[in-house]
């Protein structure tokens, strides 16, 4: 607990933290779920080399604008 903070406004915080985490967290298995089932429907399906160098292409790109080499 931070100084001067009671029990009751820990629990409280530690509490909405933990249900708005939940929250994201079926969202993203929906949001995964339906791309598949998508995927499936159309036959469309994207290779996973593609997708992992598209993220490397963005985090170089974060890591130039924060002055990283």
């Amino acid at each position: 607990m931070d100084e001067g903070e009671g029990l009751t406004t820990f629990i409280e915080t530690s509490v909405r933290v933990q249900v708005d985490r939940r929250q994201r967290r079926r969202d993203f298995v929906a949001k995964g779920l339906a791309a598949a089932e998508t995927a499936k429907r159309t036959g469309r399906y994207t290779d996973a080399a593609q997708v992992v160098a598209r993220l490397e292409g963005i985090l170089d790109q974060a890591s130039k604008r924060a002055g990283n080499p």
